[in-house]
């Protein structure tokens, strides 16, 4: 089996923890005879730390503060990376969630005669134009910086990147709908949805927390950022009705967010809801640790706002709790809603604090029917979420786009 070599340029600062970097690409894939070098530049702390990437190599830039001058010194970085690439190491350049990065890597590409991928996980050129509209004007260069990043990175996205690449892989099949809409032929893209690492989340392995706050309760757990966009106020709410009728419960929040006006917010919203003493703050932690404290749970919860930008996301949160044996409570997320129907592992819902309480109750009040859930989400993802058959799959995929377009190496022997 000939092996691949990809030259993977990502938006996320190194080290990256997102599993369809980590996992997929500096674990799985290199089982399968497919390595990357992956450009990126450092998180701020890590200056000192080794880069030791095991899918290959981490070539990296130094940190730089604040979000302008960042972007200029990655764009330079990643620009001379993509020029500098030898097309007798690299069969492709792949790019990630990057337009302008993209455009570059494209034309680069071309002139190397090496094929190129763009790997869109998120709309983000159309989230930085909702994110600058959100601060409105008075922002200044808060407002103008990403409105012109989107602007910009959406022409080049939608009018040069995606209709000329060789392939596009995306979050999800709804993401390829949306894309196909927008004339981008389905023979070119693939579906790579979010997984879990299953050598890592195993119900068997990883003990229930011994955290003393859940003793004697009935416990809820949400896994994941705090951020604005996930509406987690609701669960407040939601979890006022359920305490009504099941006085017990409690509400893990294994999680954080970096705005810290937010957490404030969020602590006051608990508050001001009632149900301040049945949650229980975990902050970030350890990979781990936070999957302990999912399986101490009766009940995995993924509310995930609809709307264009998320529409089209591959939530992780409900696979994770899938994976350790625990039903789920989500809402109608195309993809949550699709997984929850194949794998009958839990309910799912319209969003909103009455439909997920009234889901909640549900499954409290029928220990079989959870058990019946957690068996059946567990086998669901080991047949079809997890990531050795996520990157068994992509792998072949790979290898079939080589095959109709000639590796690098390939090419340089035709041209030599």
């Amino acid at each position: 089996m000939k092996p691949i070599r990809l030259l993977y340029v990502v938006e996320e600062p190194w080290p990256t923890y997102r599993a369809d970097i980590a996992a997929l690409f500096g674990k799985y894939l290199p089982r399968h005879g497919i390595a990357s070098d992956i450009v990126t530049d450092r998180h701020g702390d890590t200056q000192a730390e080794p880069a030791t990437w095991p899918g290959g190599a981490a070539l990296l830039c130094g940190a730089t503060p604040g979000p302008a001058k960042r972007h200029l010194v990655k764009l330079w970085h990643n620009a001379m990376t993509m020029l500098r690439c030898d097309r007798t190491r690299y069969d492709a350049i792949q790019v990630r969630d990057m337009p302008v990065t993209a455009a570059i890597g494209l034309v680069l590409a071309r002139c190397k005669r090496l094929p190129f991928f763009y790997w869109m996980s998120f709309p983000q050129s159309e989230g930085q134009i909702q994110r600058a509209r959100a601060r409105g004007m008075r922002a200044g260069m808060r407002y103008w910086f990403p409105l012109m990043q989107g602007i910009v990175g959406q022409w080049l996205l939608y009018r040069l990147v995606l209709p000329h690449a060789d392939h596009v892989f995306v979050q999800s099949d709804q993401m390829a709908l949306d894309l196909a809409r927008r004339g981008i032929a389905g023979a070119r893209m693939t579906a790579v949805p979010m997984g879990v690492d299953l050598e890592l989340a195993q119900a068997q392995r990883i003990a229930a927390s011994d955290d003393a706050r859940l003793v004697h309760k009935q416990v809820l757990v949400y896994l994941g950022t705090l951020d604005r966009a996930r509406s987690i106020d609701m669960l407040f709410r939601m979890l006022a009705l359920v305490v009504a009728k099941a006085p017990a419960a409690v509400l893990v929040l294994a999680g954080d967010t970096e705005d810290a006006q937010h957490r404030i917010w969020l602590q006051a919203e608990a508050a001001r809801a009632g149900v301040a003493a049945s949650v229980i703050w975990t902050g970030w932690q350890p990979a781990g640790a936070a999957l302990r404290y999912v399986r101490a749970a009766q009940v995995g919860l993924s509310p995930f706002p609809r709307g264009e930008l998320l529409d089209s996301a591959s939530p992780t949160k409900a696979i994770e709790y899938m994976a350790l044996g625990i039903p789920v409570v989500v809402n109608d997320n195309p993809d949550q809603q699709q997984v929850v129907a194949a794998a009958a592992c839990g309910l799912c819902v319209a969003l909103g604090a009455d439909t997920f309480a009234a889901a909640v109750l549900t499954l409290l009040d029928d220990p079989v029917r959870r058990a019946q859930m957690g068996w059946a989400g567990q086998r669901y993802v080991t047949q079809h979420r997890g990531y050795d058959t996520i990157s068994q799959r992509l792998a072949l995929s790979y290898r079939e786009i080589f095959e109709r377009a000639p590796t690098s190496r390939q090419r340089a022997g035709q041209h030599a």
